[in-house]
């Protein structure tokens, strides 16, 4: 018989079931048994043995409750689940798959019995040359029709699990796909804020952030060069430098489906870039007075957006 679980997956299906509900080892035993219909159940030196690394790993902990260990998720092991979260639907499948081959392994099994007992019978009335007594043939013929009716009730309930899991699997990539599409939205949406800030804070750090984050900085910079007059009695300021900006800023960094993650990111991109324009341009201490009061605006503002609505 194949393995019931490939390599590693056994771990993962043990985290799903800890991040259900804390439970002690053989409630996880009992459950895994009732996942598969009965056709296979875990011996405990399979089960434990893995809980007790995914604790070394601080994935899971554990309470003592009655004398028993009660194993319970962790932060830590809540996020490997979420990483793991397109694996642990195709893990769904391959459990369909796991009931579907034992399913069938127990058909083939009750048939190989059923023909043998035939052979049996023929052979042990062929070798007397007397009937069997009716009695001895209504009891086998009852053995026969009870084996066909348990393969029948488990090959109904393997069809059922298999269905089942497909349907689990399939919204499990339906709301992993929703997932991704809503990261990205708010990662969009948080660089069109910083993107806004920095247009309306102006300035020579303003223009630069407008054509790092895209759209519309180079025209608010001018606007703000123009009413500051830096740039002498033509009254054009730092609005006659300002690049132009770049809608295409950071989109080679590809959502991960996590949006602290990606705007983490986002974060590391805009201080590289700023760093490589100080270099460029050199940092004089009007500049770098200039520069610190964009950075206080932008971080004011990026606070709030973050900050969770009351």
């Amino acid at each position: 018989m194949p393995p019931v679980f490939a390599h590693g997956r056994l771990r993962l299906y043990l985290l799903k079931l800890l991040d259900e509900a804390p439970r002690h080892g053989y409630e996880v035993i009992r459950l895994l048994e009732e996942r598969f219909q009965g056709l296979y159940a875990p011996s405990a030196g399979t089960v434990y043995p893995r809980l007790a690394k995914l604790e070394a790993e601080g994935l899971v902990t554990h309470a003592t409750e009655g004398g028993r260990k009660v194993y319970s998720i962790t932060e830590a092991g809540r996020a490997e689940l979420a990483d793991r979260g397109g694996e642990l639907a195709d893990l769904e499948l391959e459990i369909r798959d796991s009931v579907s081959e034992l399913a069938a392994e127990i058909r083939d099994d009750v048939r190989g019995a059923a023909g043998a007992l035939r052979r049996e019978m023929r052979a042990a009335a062929s070798a007397t040359a007397t009937p069997v007594e009716d009695a001895s043939w209504a009891a086998a013929k009852e053995e026969l029709r009870k084996a066909k009716q348990e393969w029948k009730e488990q090959a109904r309930r393997a069809k059922d699990e298999s269905r089942r899991a497909r349907e689990e699997a399939q919204q499990a990539r339906r709301q992993a796909k929703e997932a991704q599409e809503r990261a990205r939205e708010e990662v969009m949406r948080i660089a069109g804020q910083l993107q806004e800030q920095f247009a309306k804070s102006g300035g020579m750090l303003g223009s630069l952030a407008g054509s790092w984050l895209g759209g519309g900085a180079a025209t608010t910079g001018a606007t703000t060069g123009t009413s500051t007059g830096t740039g002498g009695g033509n009254g054009t300021g730092t609005a006659a430098g300002a690049p132009v900006a770049d809608s295409r800023w950071a989109e080679d960094l590809v959502p991960t489906g996590d949006p602290a993650r990606d705007l983490d990111r986002l974060l590391d991109r805009f201080r590289d870039d700023v760093r490589d324009a100080a270099r460029d341009h050199g940092v004089t201490p009007a500049r770098l007075a200039e520069a610190r009061a964009h950075l206080a605006a932008a971080a004011d503002r990026l606070a709030q957006t973050l900050r969770p609505s009351r």
